[in-house]
């Protein structure tokens, strides 16, 4: 949120806007309506700190490589959900929580610094007639994977998890769903499945933002496989899930976020061992990482995980705008030391 140099009762206004434009901009997305999109541009600004106003790169086990701030004139652009790189580092797919699907190719600097944003493009989602979605809360997609040229979408309001068929310029209808394991009535109406992802076994994972069990735990499964079943993720703090992916080792970094009137918003990055991933259990770890607004982050909801040429793990994050004129759309890039 772009609420940096307000104290006091300033930031109490700032961020009471931010909840009224959020809403209204929710309401007006009700009625979603056909629309047909060009190509769109985006302009960005470099991000060269990560901690505002100092050159530290390293944060613990993660060192930040660069950032862009995006803007463009399309009115559609933001309320990005979730983002999965079709190639590392560069093609990407992702989806918003306005029902669109975007797609677009990053680039990189001679130094590896994340430096634009090419060829990209949003389209609508469609129902199972070929026509766009009447009212947001049937189409608002919060969690993405990608596999063997499919895209797993799971919904939040109106809970589900769907797969489509990756043609870009050309996304049709769902081709089928997913048996997500958690029952329906568990899942919370805002706080639905906010990571969907692929365990290098292969396996599918989906995990909810707040939904508790009456142990004040957050609602995950697996999906499919022998070990098909619900688990638990421990709520630690004030902390909600926003998205998730596996490293090739096979644990899994959850992307959490909070918020609040006094503190403004957080960010946090946990990563768990993929062997505490069983059905029953409930599954902690280490934070890697915790930022607070001293620090280049916005309402960060989008997060993956890619290997670059030299072999180094990476880490993205992408944030949610909410379409607010007081929040950002960013992408953020860490390399995660061993």
């Amino acid at each position: 949120m772009k609420t940096r140099g307000l104290h006091g009762r300033g930031w109490f206004f700032a961020l009471a806007l931010v909840a009224f434009i959020g809403a209204l901009m929710v309401a007006n997305a009700r009625d979603i309506g056909s629309v047909s999109l060009d190509p769109i541009s985006i302009s960005v600004r470099p991000i060269s700190q990560f901690r505002i106003g100092r050159d530290d790169r390293n944060f613990g086990p993660l060192e930040f490589v660069g950032g862009l701030e995006m803007t463009a004139s399309s009115r559609h652009f933001g309320a990005i959900s979730s983002l999965r790189f079709l190639s590392p580092g560069a093609e990407f797919i992702g989806v918003a929580d306005t029902g669109f699907w975007f797609f677009g190719t990053l680039t990189h600097d001679a130094e590896q610094r994340p430096s634009g944003v090419e060829n990209f493009s949003m389209e609508q989602m469609v129902d199972e007639t070929g026509k766009a979605f009447a009212r947001k809360w049937e189409v608002d997609a919060e969690s993405l994977a990608v596999r063997d040229g499919v895209a797993t979408v799971g919904f939040e309001r109106n809970h589900r998890v769907a797969r489509f068929r990756i043609e870009r310029g050309n996304m049709g209808p769902a081709i089928g769903a997913v048996d997500f394991v958690i029952p329906s009535k568990e899942l919370r109406q805002n706080r639905g499945l906010e990571t969907v992802a692929f365990a290098p076994s292969g396996r599918l994972v989906v995990v909810s933002e707040k939904s508790l069990d009456l142990n004040g735990n957050i609602y995950a499964a697996i999906a499919d496989g022998p070990q098909r079943g619900v688990f638990t993720v421990k709520r630690n703090g004030e902390f909600d899930i926003t998205d998730g992916a596996f490293l090739p080792g096979g644990d899994l970094i959850l992307l959490e976020r909070s918020f609040n009137m006094a503190e403004g918003v957080k960010m946090r990055l946990r990563r768990i061992v993929g062997s505490d991933i069983v059905k029953g259990a409930i599954a902690d770890g280490t934070v890697l990482l915790e930022a607070d607004m001293a620090y280049q982050i916005d309402n960060m909801e989008a997060l993956d995980i890619w290997t670059r040429a030299d072999g180094a793990v990476m880490v993205s994050l992408m944030s949610d705008d909410n379409h607010s004129i007081l929040q950002r759309n960013l992408y953020l890039e860490f390399v995660l030391h061993e």
